[in-house]
């Protein structure tokens, strides 16, 4: 794109003037979302495919501006964990052109009629898919989001203003560089992405009050960003405030299968928000089942705080509180407690769960139906690890994140859930008696 591009670090940033350019950022947004809302599907495709190969063809380029990230990381006390999530490297950057090229592989969703009907007297309607419009997205600091995000939203239609973390600054603005001169040179609305270059954190207060030119925001981060945005946004937000995910050991279950699912869900990736925070084992199968989950676990560095009923059968565990079993710890800690039905478990996992991802291991199929019933997440896993709520787990691409939300979106928001719909009524002079 052209010097205009608007990232707005740089600029004054006194209030007034902050609040300037954040205006101008939205507008501009609002603008280009217009012009995508009928750009052809060819085109956004062409830009995936190109800015893939052309990141790849930055690769220096961009290990250079995630290297400044690296260096000032320590000042941000970033987690060792936090600093591998944020590095850069050939692989990391292949992927990231991989996760764009899967999104042109989609179909578009733009157009698509979802129903269409003949009135009596011969009007024709149509149910439409449409783009959102302008989307909002504040995300952690991790550079291939900035580049996930982007490539799903144009895609599908939307304009996106990119409030990523400071953390990642140098990175997120190398790829955005990279996304703009291919979208300048194929034809994507020059506003399209515009990354939000200020760390001033009173830039995202304006931004969720301009309701007129943004139609969604989506925060993806800890439960304290995502509350404050819930609270301070003007539009529609889509969220999920934290992954308390169970997995429930049926009566039935088999246990080595049970033993291995745990494990998945627990320990493949400690801080996702669908790992499994909370155990929940029937206490007809718990003497037989407990010792070997326990054992597993705790070859895995696995802290188990338990109740008073699952504390005999794990060795080296802390008694659990009520505040246990509400928590998402995002790291090696997991709650056990001991249910005497599978209707307690239900009950429990909808008390103390936040209705993102639950499962049930059993080998009966009305234990699994009844289970799915009873469960109010956004998915409900059967002899399944929970780490499989996930857009490309479930076959439908990258995702912008994981919505526990009911209305509008809910469970992984790719191309679909960032669209709307219209009506479009054909008629021939009707008049309405």
């Amino acid at each position: 794109m052209t010097s205009s591009t608007p990232e707005i670090a740089n600029r004054p940033t006194g209030a007034d003037e902050l609040q300037a350019s954040c205006l101008q950022v939205a507008q501009q947004a609002k603008a280009a979302s217009r012009q995508l809302a009928t750009l052809d599907t060819d085109i956004k495709n062409q830009w995936l495919l190109e800015s893939a190969d052309a990141l790849i063809a930055a690769t220096d380029e961009l290990m250079v501006a995630n290297a400044k990230d690296l260096e000032a990381a320590p000042q941000y006390g970033l987690t060792d964990a936090s600093v591998d999530r944020l590095k850069l490297d050939a692989a990391r950057i292949e992927s990231i052109a991989v996760g764009l090229r899967e999104i042109a592989a989609l179909k578009d969703p733009i157009g698509e009629v979802l129903d269409g009907f003949t009135r009596p007297g011969g009007m024709k309607i149509e149910k439409r898919r449409v783009p959102l419009g302008v989307v909002f997205f504040i995300y952690e600091s991790r550079p291939n989001v900035t580049a996930d995000a982007a490539g799903i939203c144009v895609k599908s239609g939307n304009a996106v203003i990119l409030r990523g973390g400071k953390e990642a600054m140098h990175s997120s603005q190398a790829i955005v560089r990279v996304l703009h001169q291919v979208a300048a040179k194929v034809g994507i609305p020059e506003h399209a992405v515009q990354l939000v270059g200020t760390t001033d954190r009173a830039a995202v207060g304006h931004f969720l009050k301009m309701h007129e030119q943004i139609d969604v925001t989506i925060p993806r981060g800890g439960e304290g960003l995502i509350r404050r945005v819930a609270n301070d946004a003007t539009m529609p937000v889509i969220k999920h405030y934290d992954g308390n995910c169970h997995v429930y050991v049926d009566a039935s279950a088999d246990i080595e299968m049970a033993v291995d699912v745990i494990e998945n869900s627990k320990c493949h990736r400690l801080g996702v928000c669908n790992a499994c925070e909370s155990l929940l084992i029937h206490e007809a199968i718990l003497a037989d089942a407990l010792p070997s989950i326990a054992e597993r676990l705790a070859s895995r560095g696995i802290e188990m705080r338990v109740d008073e009923r699952a504390a005999s059968y794990v060795t080296g565990s802390v008694p659990a509180t009520q505040e246990d079993f509400g928590t998402e710890y995002l790291g090696p800690t997991i709650s056990i407690a001991v249910v005497n039905s599978l209707d307690e478990a239900a009950e429990h996992i909808n008390r103390y769960g936040s209705g993102h991802t639950d499962a049930i291991i059993t080998s009966q199929i009305l234990a699994a139906q009844q289970f799915t019933d009873l469960i109010d997440s956004a998915a409900v896993m059967v002899n399944a690890s929970t780490r499989f709520n996930d857009g490309g787990m479930f076959g439908l691409g990258a995702e912008i994140g994981i919505s526990t939300d009911k209305f509008h979106a809910r469970g992984p928001c790719g191309l679909r859930e960032l669209t709307s719909y219209k009506y479009i009524v054909l008629g021939n002079g009707h008049l309405r008696s």
